[in-house]
């Protein structure tokens, strides 16, 4: 049995607009708003499946409200220092609860199943609004994990106080980092043949993918590789640097407001990101060579979409696009390209997706 989790409140249709963006025939049926809060109920602890059951039904165009929880136990925050009144319940709650776990350690919300989408298709992801749920991060690293474990044979955790007032997280005296809030983990279900994956390492699912860039006004597209996406969230950041080195964040609890369209006009092999200045080409492997050479061919890829030769999208790439390292810490490293939109700014259909 699915379990439906909707406010039902209808908004004027934002899809349409969105729609004709993306290429889309406009919708005519108003869009609805949902809403779907972490609980043992409508979570997915450590994995992406395709046979995992849906706590959510949308339809392509509604906007969805999703609650995220962080990353750690209720005793851990509470031995680093979190007064017992300032852990969620809801973290609580599933730490008691849930006994379906694993093999990776992070709380996602969801599966959502989204009608209509279906494998070959593209879920994109309009990440509308991201806020600061609690008032706290964490950042910790353990023996084991992270980039340098040789050097750092040990755990520690720091909390990190959060001012939603300034957007400004209080990591020291004297020391100030502003907040840029995004979501370390979006993804949906592998192929069925793949099982039941660990939510850790990012792939052609999206997934972990702790890209920095995601933040509220981006969008995420992701390939669709079974029926209903099973789209998953979590995994919230206050901020991060690229790299990721110590293997956490600003690890906290964070609520996101995002629209879903299925695009059935668009096919990728891996993740692309967009925001307003640039678009976002990504590769993950467990080789962090193999991981860019993936990312500048989805780069060359991209550019020849819009009218580029194969010699000149490569002789563009190095030129005007510059190579990050997204993460180096969480099984497949990652890579992104970001291409600046402004360098098409003189050529015909510069903006079009």
């Amino acid at each position: 049995m699915f379990r439906r989790i909707s406010s039902r409140s209808v908004v004027l249709l934002l899809a349409a607009t969105t729609s004709v963006a993306s290429g889309v025939a406009a919708q005519t049926t108003a869009a609805v708003t949902h809403t779907l809060m972490p609980s043992p109920t409508t979570v997915a602890w450590g994995f992406y499946d395709a046979a995992a059951k849906p706590v959510l039904h949308i339809n392509s165009g509604d906007v969805i409200v999703v609650g995220t929880l962080l990353t750690s136990s209720p005793k851990r925050l509470e031995g680093a220092g979190v007064a017992p009144a300032d852990v969620e319940q809801s973290l609580r709650n599933i730490y008691d609860s849930v006994t379906d776990k694993g093999p990776g350690g992070h709380i996602l919300t969801g599966p959502i199943y989204v009608n209509g989408a279906d494998s070959g298709d593209v879920l994109e992801i309009h990440i509308r609004k991201i806020d600061l749920a609690i008032p706290y991060a964490y950042n910790a690293f353990g023996g084991k994990g992270g980039f340098l474990p040789e050097d750092f044979g040990y755990s520690k955790m720091r909390i990190i106080p959060l001012d939603k007032r300034t957007m400004l997280a209080h990591f020291a005296d004297g020391i100030e980092i502003p907040l840029r809030p995004f979501f370390g983990s979006i993804g949906v279900a592998p192929p069925a043949s793949m099982g039941r994956l660990n939510s850790a390492p990012p792939g052609i699912h999206a997934g972990n993918l702790d890209n920095k860039e995601l933040v509220a006004g981006t969008t995420l597209y992701i390939p669709v590789h079974t029926a209903g996406a099973l789209l998953e969230i979590g995994d919230g950041h206050a901020g991060q640097g690229n790299g990721e080195v110590d293997i956490t964040a600003l690890e906290t609890s964070l609520v996101g407001t995002f629209q879903v369209v299925v695009r059935k006009d668009m096919h990728l092999t891996w993740p692309r990101g967009e925001t307003p200045t640039h678009w976002i080409a990504m590769g993950t492997d467990k080789d962090l060579v193999q991981a860019t050479k993936t990312a500048v061919r989805q780069a060359i890829e991209f550019l020849m979409s819009r009218g580029l030769s194969k010699d000149d999208a490569y002789m563009l790439t190095s030129v005007a696009c510059d190579v990050d390292v997204t993460q180096l810490v969480d099984g497949n490293v990652g890579v992104h390209v970001m291409i600046p939109k402004s360098i098409f700014a003189g050529r015909a259909g510069a903006v079009q997706r």
